[in-house]
């Protein structure tokens, strides 16, 4: 009996005290006496369900649409299997993590896959030893469960694209015999760049909560490792370029550089000039993206930075690592960050986009970069960063990548409020530094936009898929999502 009475007396206490003006005690008092929180449940439940109305209502496709896209031109075979279920299939025992740049054994890629599973970080590497990594993925192929898929970022990215069916797309690449075979038969490929054996990696993939020891995921993700030299020296670019005449694409999407930092120096050094002067052969009208991956050499990010691959292209898509290797290769803002605790911030995403588009891009009309555009992608948000007066419909393509994020995660094709949740922070700053701009999120419109210089940035949050199926690819989508619903502006020709 006193417990209802003890009960009924906190209730009112609590309804007195909300009136009295705080509205932080009744939910304590309510969490209290057990009874549910239905204000706080429903306020969640609503804000998932009014930014997925507000994406199908506001993503609109550009007035001038691409007809023609090419991608070169990394292109694979995914093997996608549990990562602490192989690692302990190879009688690997857990230990402590290590970040090894190249991967020269059994025990590098064990120490390696514990330091990034631990942080819940994406990486790749290269695995030096062939005859060692044919053992590891003929176990990984026949390891229960495993599953095999396009892979390579040029072939995920024309898969994307093959999904608008007015879309003709060429891809450049080391095309294999099963390769080949699971490609969309949209997608063309060149004679040139089919090959007798395909390129296999394999994708250590691991959930949230997941645990090997004392190692714990924090979020899903997945750790990539290949022996592969066809990619490594891109060795389909002169292919791709050459192709370009024939086809004559609208956009040209690059991406596979990443791979050739497994190479070693002497290798990437004197091949990055070569795969520079291919690309600079592309006509000047062609919009070139290029889409990065995850890299550990800081001087071969400096030369993609200062004077290789960054001032060619037009677009660059990337995620939070590499953001931030790429502003401590170059001594950039927040370059003494050694990573990234939890979500990044946004005010310091915000300056380090700013600062590669004033260092690298063509914010100075007198520049001849030819850099304009940023689509940065994370967990919770992303951003698309452009130079005034080159990108229109840019809200809603920032919005289309976050859409596909969502529903792709879940292997869905359209987002399922019941099955995400927001994790953007709904209240953000412009920038770490002062003077900065209070901002924030309307989930009725959900792209907030703000400007330094003739820098416009579009911020959409992202519905987080709260049991992901399969993350390999999502900044692929995400970023041929974006560049589907992007339109170049005709009076600004690159």
């Amino acid at each position: 009996m006193w417990r209802k009475a003890s009960a009924a007396l906190l209730l009112a206490l609590a309804v007195g005290y909300f009136y009295g003006g705080s509205p932080e005690l009744p939910e304590q008092l309510l969490q209290y006496i057990g009874l549910p929180n239905v204000q706080t449940a429903s306020q969640s439940d609503s804000l998932e369900q009014a930014i997925s109305a507000a994406w199908e209502a506001l993503i609109t496709l550009p007035s001038r649409q691409w007809s023609k896209v090419a991608v070169g031109v990394n292109a694979c075979v995914d093997v996608v299997v549990s990562g602490v279920g192989l690692l302990q299939a190879l009688a690997l025992d857990p230990g402590t993590g290590r970040d090894h740049e190249v991967l020269h054994s059994k025990e590098d890629l064990k120490e390696t896959f514990i330091h990034f599973m631990e942080r819940g970080a994406a990486a790749e590497r290269f695995f030096s030893d062939e005859e060692v990594f044919q053992r590891i993925a003929r176990a990984a192929a026949e390891y229960p469960g495993a599953k095999l898929y396009v892979g390579g970022n040029a072939a995920l990215i024309g898969q994307k694209f093959a999904t608008y069916p007015d879309l003709m797309v060429l891809l450049c690449g080391p095309v294999g015999p099963k390769l080949h075979e699971m490609l969309d038969e949209q997608i063309v490929v060149p004679p040139e760049s089919l090959q007798e054996t395909d390129e296999f990696h394999l994708i250590l993939e691991y959930k949230a909560g997941e645990q090997w020891a004392s190692t714990q995921a924090p979020q899903a993700n997945r750790f990539i490792f290949s022996h592969d030299v066809s990619n490594g020296e891109m060795s389909s670019l002169e292919t791709f370029v050459a192709s370009l005449d024939e086809f004559q694409p609208e956009l040209v999407v690059l991406s596979g550089f990443h791979m050739m930092e497994g190479q070693g120096r002497e290798l990437w050094g004197e091949r990055l000039k070569e795969a520079v002067a291919a690309v600079a052969d592309i006509p000047k009208d062609i919009p070139i993206h290029l889409e990065l991956a995850s890299m550990t050499d800081k001087d071969f990010m400096t030369r993609l930075m200062q004077e290789q691959v960054l001032p060619i292209v037009s677009s660059v898509g990337l995620n939070e690592q590499e953001l931030l290797f790429l502003s401590q290769a170059g001594d950039g803002p927040h370059a003494a960050l050694a990573a990234w605790k939890g979500s990044p911030d946004v005010g310091r995403v915000s300056d380090i986009l700013l600062w590669t588009l004033e260092r690298h891009g063509r914010t100075d009309p007198s520049s001849e970069s030819e850099l304009t555009r940023i689509h940065f992608h994370t967990l919770a948000y992303h951003i698309l960063a452009t130079v005034d007066g080159y990108w229109g419909n840019q809200a809603a393509a920032v919005m289309a990548g976050a859409r596909v994020a969502s529903s792709q995660a879940c292997g869905l094709r359209a987002v399922d409020v019941s099955k995400v949740e927001l994790k953007a922070p709904l209240e953000f700053h412009s920038s770490h530094f002062e003077p900065r701009e209070q901002l924030s999120v309307n989930p009725e419109e959900p792209v907030t936009v703000w400007h330094r210089g003739n820098v416009t940035f579009h911020l959409t949050p992202v519905l987080v898929c709260k049991r992901p199926l399969r993350t390999v690819g999502l900044g692929d989508a995400i970023s041929a999502e974006g560049l589907v619903y992007s339109e170049l502006k005709s009076q600004q020709p690159f």
